[in-house]
C-alpha cells in the first residue's frame, strides 16, 4: 500500500473512532465472504462492520485518543463494529451472531471511550436495548407518570453504569498496581487489564 493511501486509511479509521459511541473488536478467521454479508446485513445502518489492517489501526486508535489497551487485542485478523447507535443492541447482533457461527470470535471494545474485554463486551450485550426500554416506557406510560419517568431515566443509565463501572474498575487497578509494597502498615496489594473497504488483516 502506497504511502498516501496508508495515511488516507488511518485518517478514515480516526474518523470512524471519533464519531463512534463504541466500537467492537472482533477476529473473523475463517468466515466466509457470505457470513460477512450476513454479519454486515444484521447489524443494519446501528454499527458499520469493517475488515481492518491491524497496524493502520493502532495508528488511527492512537490518533483518536483510544486507550492503548483496545490496541494491545489488535492481532490476527481483524474486523472492527463501529456503532453509530445503540451499543447494546449492537453488541446483541455480534453475540448472537458469534453464537451461531463460532468462528467469529469477540475480542474486546470500547464504550464512550472506555476499553472493554469480552467478558465486558458479554454483559453489555445482556442489557435491555433501546427499543425494549422504549416499549416499556410506552406501556408505564399508561400507568403512573412516575414509572414512566423512571424507566425514562433508565434509558441512558444502564450503559453508562456499565462505563462507570468500568473506569472505577480500572483506576482501582491502576491505583493498586501504584501502591509502594513496603508502605508502612499496608499488606501486599495485588497487581491490578461494515463496508470492508480497508485492507485485510495482517
Amino acid at each position: 500500500m502506497a504511502k498516501a493511501e496508508k495515511a488516507a486509511a488511518v485518517a478514515e479509521l480516526k474518523n470512524e473512532f471519533e464519531s463512534s459511541s463504541g466500537a467492537v473488536l472482533t477476529e473473523y478467521r475463517g468466515l466466509t465472504v457470505a457470513q460477512l454479508k450476513e454479519l454486515r446485513t444484521n447489524l443494519g445502518e446501528n454499527a458499520r462492520f469493517a475488515v481492518v489492517k491491524n497496524t493502520l489501526t493502532k495508528r488511527a486508535a492512537g490518533e483518536a485518543g483510544v486507550d492503548e489497551r483496545f490496541s494491545e487485542l489488535l492481532e490476527g485478523p481483524s474486523a472492527i463494529a463501529f456503532v453509530k447507535g445503540d451499543v447494546v443492541e449492537a453488541a446483541k447482533g455480534l453475540r448472537d451472531f458469534a453464537k451461531a457461527n463460532p468462528l467469529l470470535v469477540i475480542k474486546g471494545g470500547f464504550i464512550d471511550g472506555q476499553p472493554m474485554d469480552a467478558s465486558e463486551v458479554a454483559k453489555l450485550a445482556d442489557l435491555e436495548s433501546r427499543e425494549v426500554l422504549l416499549a416499556k416506557l410506552a406501556g408505564a406510560m399508561k400507568g403512573s407518570m412516575a414509572n414512566a419517568a423512571a424507566l425514562f431515566n433508565a434509558l441512558p443509565t444502564q450503559a453508562a453504569q456499565l462505563v462507570e463501572a468500568l473506569r472505577v474498575k480500572r483506576e482501582a487497578a491502576g491505583e493498586t498496581a501504584e501502591a509502594p509494597a513496603d508502605a508502612p502498615g499496608a499488606d501486599a496489594a495485588p497487581a491490578a487489564e461494515a463496508n470492508a473497504d480497508t485492507a485485510p488483516a495482517e
